[in-house]
């Protein structure tokens, strides 16, 4: 097990993830991968280079407990498991370090290396000693090796190497575990990589990349030692939740528009006892007839606007939905699609459904940004609240009072909660995992229950 962490945003962290594990999986090993920190994007690409779900861990939003209980799974399950760390490796908190400290993972480092020689040893040397960001009692960061990305040629590739070297008496010195050429193919970024006609190149730079990892810096990986959970660790996993859902058929909107959708949130609405149907507001379906309640996810919206406002189906399905009483959460890009416009940053005004009075408008800065939590006094105080993060470029400009807020970690009010008979809608992306118990309040109380 590894955690590939960065020099900082931009060095090709995904790139190298993907390549190793398509590279694995092409031959025939076991391969699961993670993402550090609440991104939806990389998952995505992540899962077509492994084949498999990519959850997400951190200590704040997932959790230290769940994701111990997580990677222990999986490395009962896989040959080799790969963490993939956000930003710099030491940028936070929480910070990609944090994460290999809590679960004691060894890291290896990828360094963007195509402007550089002998600084890459300096600077890999540099963040295996670096005494910052450990607290307390947590063990000490092992840093185990590194990865050069966007190499030259095979001699540029030798003088990285050899700036690796240290003395033979030198203990647990990171070493060198190879590279990818500055000639490889990147991953589709953002935007690009939620698009359906995208999925073939994704693909395509995937299997390209597989192909230029060479089979000996797949025998280091996997000669390193096996990673074993801590004893304790079992003693942290929760306890299943009451089917509190039971009985109840919640449709949830999936397609390029509406993609923001952690695994762990179908996994806990399946344990809580919902059946899920899935459906596609940009393909203009309706909201199946079957459904006793309503998931909006967030997702890029403002990019299909014109085709939303063409699909009266969907419209007319979500407006009757609202109407007959039954309980709707819209998060993000879900509650823009609810508005009665969304303004594009071009100027376009685009209709949406109508269901919550006021328009969203698309602006060029970050509108908020970090994770929350949110409470309800109602819920009482055994009830853990839930957790989630938010992310968006938008702002909602409507006459409905906020029903509550969500709390920042640091302190001071975070997202509105707004409430408008059975639709309750934010800019919060739930985690809902972290609060089995307010998920289904989310899906089952009325206006005036919540």
């Amino acid at each position: 097990m590894l955690l590939i962490a960065g020099l900082a945003s931009g060095q090709g962290k995904t790139t190298v993830v993907a390549a190793l594990a398509a590279a694995l999986r092409q031959r025939g090993r076991r391969v699961r991968v993670f993402k550090s920190g609440p991104d939806f994007i990389d998952p995505m690409v992540l899962e077509r280079a492994s084949g498999a779900p990519v959850f997400n861990l951190d200590d704040r939003m997932v959790g230290l407990a769940e994701s111990r209980q997580r990677v222990a799974q999986a490395a009962a399950e896989a040959d080799l498991v790969l963490i993939e760390g956000v930003m710099g490796l030491y940028d936070g908190p929480p910070s990609a370090a944090d994460l290999a400290r809590g679960l004691d993972v060894p890291v290896v480092v990828v360094i963007d290396a195509g402007s550089m020689a002998q600084t890459f040893g300096a600077l890999v040397h540099g963040l295996a000693h670096y005494p910052g960001g450990r607290e307390g009692d947590a063990p000490p960061l092992r840093l185990i090796g590194a990865i050069a990305n966007r190499v030259g040629s095979a001699g540029h590739a030798q003088m990285l190497a050899d700036s690796l070297l240290t003395p033979t008496d030198t203990p647990n010195a990171p070493q060198w575990l190879g590279h990818l050429p500055k000639s490889a193919r990147t991953i589709p970024e953002r935007h690009l990589g939620l698009a359906s006609d995208a999925a073939a190149e994704i693909d395509q730079a995937i299997s390209a990349l597989a192909a230029l990892v060479e089979d000996d810096l797949l025998a280091r990986l996997q000669a390193l030692p096996a990673w074993q959970p801590r004893a304790a660790w079992a003693e942290e996993a929760p306890p299943p939740p009451a089917p509190l859902l039971a009985g109840r058929c919640i449709a949830v909107a999936r397609d390029a528009a509406f993609r923001f959708i952690y695994p762990a949130n179908v996994d806990t609405l399946r344990a809580l006892g919902a059946e899920l149907v899935f459906f596609s507001p940009l393909a203009d379906e309706p909201i199946p007839e079957a459904a006793t309640a309503l998931w909006l996810p967030g997702g890029y919206p403002e990019l299909f606007a014109a085709e939303l406002a063409q699909a009266p189906r969907w419209t007319a399905s979500v407006r009757a939905f609202a109407q007959a009483g039954r309980p709707i959460w819209a998060e993000c890009g879900g509650m823009m699609a609810l508005a009665d416009h969304l303004i594009t940053v071009d100027g376009g005004r685009h209709p949406m459904a109508g269901v919550l009075p006021g328009e969203v408008r698309m602006q060029t800065r970050v509108a908020g940004l970090g994770v929350q939590t949110l409470a309800r006094p109602a819920w009482g105080a055994d009830v853990a609240p839930l957790r989630g993060h938010t992310f968006h470029y938008s702002v909602l400009e409507t006459p409905v009072p906020p029903l509550t807020h969500a709390q920042r970690l640091r302190g001071g009010a975070g997202e509105a909660l707004w409430q408008r008979g059975s639709l309750r809608c934010s800019y919060f992306h739930a985690y809902f995992a972290s609060s089995p118990a307010v998920t289904a309040a989310l899906f089952t109380l009325s206006e005036n229950e919540f």
